[in-house]
Parts: C-alpha cells; sequence; structure tokens
C-alpha cells in the first residue's frame, strides 16, 4: 500500500484513516484487539514499542485460517514463537525414517537383545 504525499510531505488525514483501517482488518491487529498483550507460553507482558516483539502463532501452522472469533491464534513473543516452531522441526525429524532404511524406525540395534537370557542365568556358548 503506497500513501500519497502532500506538498509537506505529510499524508491527508482521509489517507491515514484508510491505511489504519487497513491494518485494523490484519490478523495481528485483530488478534491484539481479542487477546491481553501477555505471550501464551511465558507470560510476560508487553505494551508500548515492546508490543513489536509479540507475535500471532497460528495453532494449526495454516496462516491461511484466521477465523474471525481467533480461535485458531495465540500470541506468542519472538522467543516462544520460535521456540514452537523449532519443536515442530525437531520433531518432524524423528518421526522421518532413518536414512538408508526406507520404512524402518531406529537404527536395528538392539541393545538389550540378550539381557533377558544373562538375567535368568542362561550364558551365551
Amino acid at each position: 500500500m503506497s500513501l500519497n504525499r502532500n506538498k509537506k510531505g505529510g499524508i491527508s488525514l482521509d489517507e491515514a484513516l484508510r491505511a489504519q483501517k487497513e491494518r485494523e482488518n490484519t490478523y495481528r491487529e485483530r488478534a491484539l484487539k481479542l487477546f491481553p498483550w501477555v505471550c501464551g507460553h511465558c507470560g510476560r507482558e508487553f505494551d508500548g514499542k515492546r508490543l513489536k516483539e509479540l507475535t500471532v502463532h497460528h495453532r494449526d501452522h495454516n496462516h491461511d485460517n484466521n477465523p474471525p472469533d481467533g480461535s485458531n491464534w495465540e500470541l506468542l513473543c519472538i522467543y516462544c514463537h520460535d521456540n514452537e516452531h523449532s519443536r515442530d522441526q525437531v520433531a518432524d525429524a524423528y518421526d522421518s525414517d532413518s536414512p538408508g532404511r526406507p520404512g524402518e524406525k531406529g537404527s536395528g540395534v538392539q541393545a538389550f537383545a540378550g539381557l533377558a537370557d544373562l538375567l535368568k542365568g542362561k550364558l551365551p556358548g
């Protein structure tokens, strides 16, 4: 969105009001109106200049899912938001198949394979 500047370099009142209305229609602005300005994970409070550190996290990770009631959003500070997405990446990495062994989970090593026999007194050989 570009604003038309007047001769003094400023913008008209109508342009400023229109720009404000467009900002209010973004999901971030709607979330800031719906929820208290507190991180949903760590509980830090935000206001003034620090409000920009508060982000909107989409719970289902779908940025097109923006219901009017905000049920898919939570406000998180930038640190908790990064942590949330990092945890998802780690979980995805652990859920993927092992390299070189399609369809098989883990390394294939059975560390305790003979433990039951050893505990029963059955020694190998």
